[in-house]
């Protein structure tokens, strides 16, 4: 079956007009209310004229008024739509506003709910600029697409439904039916850790977590941060052990293009030295993590960054 490739228009400036900003922040997440977002917007840096050169990726951007990001709408405290008030929320959709703003002027942002088979493809043609959507940085995947940052840091580790015993390290796993997604480093790390188990395999995060809950396998291998908001949202599920992978996330952008990628390298770093990548981080993630926000990892660390 074709899937679908849903467009949604995002602006912190306004929304379509059945729909309202919320000026108040809420997380991502049900819970503890985030700062308003302008807090950290009114910090995030906008590019010098200069920067923004003649015939390059930027001035089309800068000249079409909004940054194309491929992404999720369904991805908690990373990049998910509210339900109130139709705002994208999390730390990579804020990411995006940020890098709009820092183009454009403003946080202007048109998302392409992306799936992680698509996004290579997206790059490719055209249809998208720049992908936010927990892209994790592979040599494999550098042959394909660009990456700027990376600008996160996360690993791998294991849900399981609430009340499973005998589950605790990736080696478990052997002899087992394991969920992962499709075209993900989940698939990689199981066959690596645990080669007996039996992967299934499924192409976006909520059809994994359906899948968990029908048994269709008895645990669940992915990113931290979405199985930390995943078992936030159903307390059916619960994550167990700690991460056995460094995942560093990177902005996706298309091969080649070596003036964007320094353009968006350099924006990350004002972006982390503004405190602004910071107080996004506490805005998302920070809401369920305890503790006060990570060191960004240090760009261009990691092979294919």
């Amino acid at each position: 079956m074709k899937k679908m490739v849903a467009v949604v228009a995002v602006s912190l400036l306004g929304l379509a007009a059945c729909s309202s900003t919320n000026t108040s922040g809420s997380p991502a997440v049900p819970g503890e209310a985030k700062p308003a977002a302008a807090e950290w917007l009114a910090k995030a840096p906008v590019a010098d004229a200069a920067a923004i050169l003649p015939g390059s990726t930027m001035e089309k951007i800068k000249k079409r008024g909004e940054l194309i990001v491929g992404g999720s709408l369904d991805a908690p405290l990373l990049s998910q739509q509210n339900p109130v008030s139709g705002e994208i929320e999390g730390f990579d959709a804020d990411m995006g506003k940020a890098l709009a703003k820092y183009i454009i002027g403003e946080p202007k942002v048109k998302i392409v709910n992306s799936a992680s088979e698509t996004r290579e493809a997206l790059l490719g043609n055209g249809t998208v600029d720049v992908v936010f959507q927990t892209y994790t940085i592979t040599p494999e995947r550098a042959e394909q697409v660009a990456f700027a940052g990376p600008y996160y840091t996360s690993g791998l580790t294991i849900a399981v439904k609430k009340g499973t015993t005998g589950i605790a390290k990736p080696e478990d796993l052997n002899g087992k039916k394991v969920i992962a997604g499709a075209n993900t480093p989940a698939i990689a790390a199981i066959k690596k850790l645990a080669p007996k188990a039996e992967i299934v395999t499924f192409g976006s995060d909520p059809e994994c977590m359906q899948a968990l809950k029908q048994d269709r396998g008895v645990a669940y291998v992915q990113d931290e941060t979405l199985l930390i908001a995943n078992a936030k949202k159903d307390p059916s599920i619960e994550v167990v052990g700690n991460p056995f992978t460094q995942d560093p996330y990177g902005i996706g952008l298309k091969h080649g293009d070596e003036q964007f990628k320094t353009f968006v390298n350099d924006w990350l770093k004002k972006t982390q030295s503004a405190g602004v990548w910071q107080q996004v981080w506490k805005n998302s993630i920070g809401t369920v993590v305890q503790g006060e926000a990570p060191a960004p990892p240090q760009i261009g660390s990691v092979p294919g960054s």
